[in-house]
């Protein structure tokens, strides 16, 4: 994705959500500039639908988090036999299981079976987040399904993370996160 005008882009952000404190601002800054050098987010309505993900995974805060409640009452909530971890969501997009630590882990050839908090590095958690998302490592759909030449269904591209739930909030938060991001271009 090409460099991205920042004033244009929070001017248009905030016309559309309201203010923002200044660590979301960081958060958002932190994104963008990953954004900006991921040369695979080929589409800018990818990248508006990654950060209304991001959006609403991380509950507004624009930095990689635990999953609220670490899921408790959940089987991914439970401390591994073997290792001893949970593997609760954690990062922008809520990794959760084991074998989806596993995995990723293989692909960026980091040890997040042992070490699942390295999910929360923001670099990581990006990397993370842009992989599953277009590869469709987390629901076996990736973003090119729902998103590609004059298709753009943000609604059911919900479904590359978690089946459609708050799927209408999401894809209104892309449509405004698209213009944002095309106002900064």
């Amino acid at each position: 994705m090409q460099k991205i005008d920042r004033e244009k882009f929070f001017d248009s952000y905030r016309d559309s959500f309201g203010p923002l404190l200044q660590g979301q601002v960081d958060g958002l800054e932190t994104i963008l500039a990953e954004l900006e050098t991921d040369h695979h987010m080929t589409d800018l309505r990818w990248c508006a639908y990654a950060l209304a993900t991001v959006k609403r995974e991380c509950g507004d805060e624009w930095r990689p988090v635990k999953e609220y409640g670490r899921g408790k009452g959940l089987e991914y909530g439970k401390p591994d036999p073997v290792t001893g971890k949970v593997y609760y969501g954690r990062g922008y997009v809520q990794l959760t299981w084991k074998g989806n630590y596993k995995a990723m882990g293989r692909v960026f050839n980091i040890d997040l079976v042992n070490q699942p908090d390295l999910a929360l590095n923001p670099h990581t958690a990006y990397r993370i987040m842009s992989y599953g998302m277009r590869h469709g490592t987390f629901t076996g759909v990736g973003l090119s399904r729902y998103i590609h030449g004059e298709i753009c269904d943000y609604l059911n591209a919900r479904r590359i993370i978690n089946g459609t739930d708050v799927a209408e909030k999401i894809a209104g938060y892309a449509e405004k996160i698209e213009a944002a991001l095309r106002a900064g271009a």
